[in-house]
């Protein structure tokens, strides 16, 4: 496959004007997982505001990463801090003094709090709802800051003020902390060189991948370095004006499921089952049923899969002879694998129906093979049969399974 890594930003793409994930984006990025594409998330939002996205889009199952604070970290999604870079707290009298003096608010993060001297402010509560956190009013913002942060942001809704302040900060600042706004009434103040772009960097280093082979999807100012990074820079629909004139392609809005569009065309489109890995296919797969019974995939095309399974402890009759439901749930496994990888993005596939016939048994450690090969593709359904063979090739089931191709809602 031409693309190892998919770096998306989330307010403005992943997720539509009511900050929710579409259905269909939803089951299309899970789908390019199952097919060895691990996903990105690099946003301005908190690591604990980004969880609920990680959780559903299942990025633990699939080794996926989170750039959080617009790049300040590299965090897993087993939570593993890879990179960080944070703010030395013995500036932040300084920064509270001209929040003050310019009658801005001022908030940082830390953990699943956000930490301000003004509780009431509307795009405070805003900004800690977004992300689930807590609010935890201070009088003294420097005083309770006794840790070192990954941001700090002022607020304010005079624009020019806060213009003014970042143009004076650029230059007083510099070598120390950057400052950018990222909403007209946000000026954030991360350490140096912190961006989507250095991080991503940092990361695709760390993987040995190369920048072609890294497709990227934002919207805003805070993505423009990243997707002059990535292979494939693609703007959202809805994305600034220059951020589309610095893009290699301009998909759909966020509110008509452009990231799944572009997704579906560069990647999807372009992936061939024979382009997958049987080591991608069996990673997601640990904690399943299919893991548990020990079922390995062994080979995937269009149209045939194949995949073993040992008989063991997990998978005998008590009496060390292969258990037939076992046997029915590795053809099961090995047809539904094959029907989702010739499925189209705006389709999903459910098990309607399966029949075998066990003409013969394996016993207690030997390893089964099933060669599963499609027999009817329609628009509706899709019937495979799956025969079961011993290690010496001797076949002991035939199964006909039949599955449901559905639309998606």
């Amino acid at each position: 496959m031409k693309y190892k890594l998919l770096v998306l930003d989330v307010d403005g793409t992943l997720v539509n004007s009511k900050k929710e994930l579409s259905a269909q984006t939803l089951t299309t990025l899970l789908k390019i997982q199952h097919a060895g594409i691990r996903i990105v998330l690099a946003s301005g939002r908190s690591p604990y505001g980004l969880r609920p996205l990680v959780e559903k889009l299942e990025m633990k199952k699939w080794g996926g990463y989170i750039l959080p604070y617009n790049g300040a970290q590299i965090i897993d999604a087993n939570d593993k801090v890879l990179f960080e870079k944070r703010i030395d707290p013995v500036m932040f009298p300084y920064l509270e003094r001209k929040a003050l003096k310019n009658g801005f608010g001022i908030f940082t993060y830390h953990s699943n709090q956000l930490i301000t001297t003004h509780p009431e402010n509307k795009h405070i509560r805003d900004e800690a709802a977004l992300n689930g956190m807590e609010i935890v009013a201070v009088e003294n913002l420097s005083a309770a800051v006794d840790f070192s942060p990954c941001k700090c942001v002022l607020v304010s809704d005079n624009e020019t003020a806060l213009v003014a302040l970042k143009d004076q900060w650029r230059k007083r600042l510099a070598g120390v902390l950057d400052v950018y706004r990222s909403e007209s009434f946000f000026l954030e103040v991360v350490p140096e060189f912190v961006d989507k772009g250095n991080t991503l960097g940092v990361l695709i280093e760390k993987l040995g991948i190369g920048t072609e082979e890294v497709m990227a999807i934002g919207d805003g100012r805070r993505d423009f370095s990243m997707l002059q990074l990535a292979g494939l820079g693609i703007a959202m629909g809805n994305a600034q004006d220059s951020i589309k004139a610095c893009a290699d392609y301009i998909t759909e809005s966020n509110d008509n499921d452009g990231v799944a569009i572009a997704v579906q065309k560069f990647i999807i489109a372009a992936v061939r089952p024979a382009d997958i890995s049987p080591d991608k296919l069996n990673a997601g797969n640990r904690n399943t049923l299919m893991g548990n019974l020990g079922i390995q995939y062994t080979y995937a095309s269009s149209g045939r899969i194949e995949a073993v399974m040992p008989v063991d402890e997990r998978t005998r009759q008590p009496f060390g002879v292969l258990h037939g439901g076992a046997t029915l749930a590795l053809a099961e496994t090995v047809a539904g694998m094959g029907s989702m990888l010739i499925c189209e993005p705006d389709e999903i596939i459910a098990g309607m129906q399966v029949s075998g016939n066990h003409i013969s048994s394996a016993h207690e450690g030997d390893t089964v093979r099933a060669v599963g090969t499609i027999i009817h593709k329609g628009r509706s359904s899709h019937v495979w049969n799956v025969d079961v063979f011993t290690s010496t090739n001797k076949l002991i089931s035939s199964i006909r399974v039949v599955n449901s191709v559905l639309k998606k809602r």
